[in-house]
């Protein structure tokens, strides 16, 4: 996954960058930098996914002399400084820019300005389960539909179900899949874990019984994102529910699916 960029020139800026950097902690976050264009040019050179909180000119310009192609240059995003409008500049289907600036506009309460001709996209749907040695079916069926219907969505809108190599024997987690005529992918714990620092609460407990922080959101978003060829985040629409036996997060990314 590429990494982000964003640049920030006003105090306004600044300010909208915090809540950009909610939902994307890891990204990197210059300032008014200087030279401006050089270090602009230098982080888009160097294949960093960029946020630009400017004038849609400054960012042509400063971009314009570095330009590849749309097969080698990463996504940019211009966004005004209040947080209003997010467009898309570069990269808009092959870099996923159009998506990203999907999600972004989603996260900040903006509209996304797409100007190139759309494709078909749609929010894709992960399921991350967890349970206890032993459980069956009902408990996980039971704590599905709440979850669902708690939050307007019906089974269908599922595309997916994921969960950790552990559970590759629990029947109930199977019957699960077999129940909603989906597939379902495990996931090593090694692989769960680098998403430890985007679940919702870490778990020191299911740490040490399962050699990751968290199996059901982690699974979610290790699965959404293996969906689409883009490389930018899923999200949790979802955070971690659970009763007594199950536990299950629902994650979400826009694009086609792969397969």
């Amino acid at each position: 996954m590429r990494p982000i960029a964003i640049v920030s020139l006003t105090d306004p800026g600044q300010a909208l960058v915090e809540r950009l950097l909610a939902s994307m902690p890891d990204a990197e976050h210059l300032h008014r930098p200087q030279p401006f264009q050089g270090v602009v040019q230098e982080r888009f050179l160097a294949g960093q996914r960029l946020i630009l909180l400017c004038a849609v000119g400054i960012a042509v310009r400063t971009l314009g002399p570095v330009l590849r192609d749309k097969y080698q240059d990463p996504a940019v995003l211009v966004i005004d400084e209040h947080g209003r409008f997010v467009v898309p500049i570069l990269s808009g289907h092959e870099g996923g820019a159009n998506e990203w600036a999907r999600q972004v506009a989603e996260s900040l309460g903006a509209q996304a300005v797409i100007t190139g001709a759309q494709r078909y996209t749609q929010p894709l749907l992960v399921a991350g389960v967890g349970c206890n040695r032993g459980c069956p079916l009902e408990p996980l069926l039971v704590l599905l539909d709440q979850t669902l219907a708690r939050h307007g969505l019906q089974r269908s809108d599922l595309r997916a179900l994921a969960s950790i190599e552990l559970k590759q024997d629990e029947t109930g987690i199977h019957e699960l899949a077999t129940e909603l005529r989906l597939p379902i992918t495990f996931y090593s714990a090694a692989v769960l874990n680098e998403y430890s620092d985007r679940l919702s609460r870490k778990s020191e407990i299911v740490f040490r019984e399962t050699g990751c922080y968290g199996v059901a959101e982690a699974a979610a978003l290790a699965h959404a994102e293996r969906l689409v060829s883009h490389d930018y985040r899923a999200e949790l629409l979802i955070p971690k529910q659970k009763n007594a036996d199950a536990t299950l997060a629902i994650a979400r990314i826009y694009g086609n699916c792969n397969t």
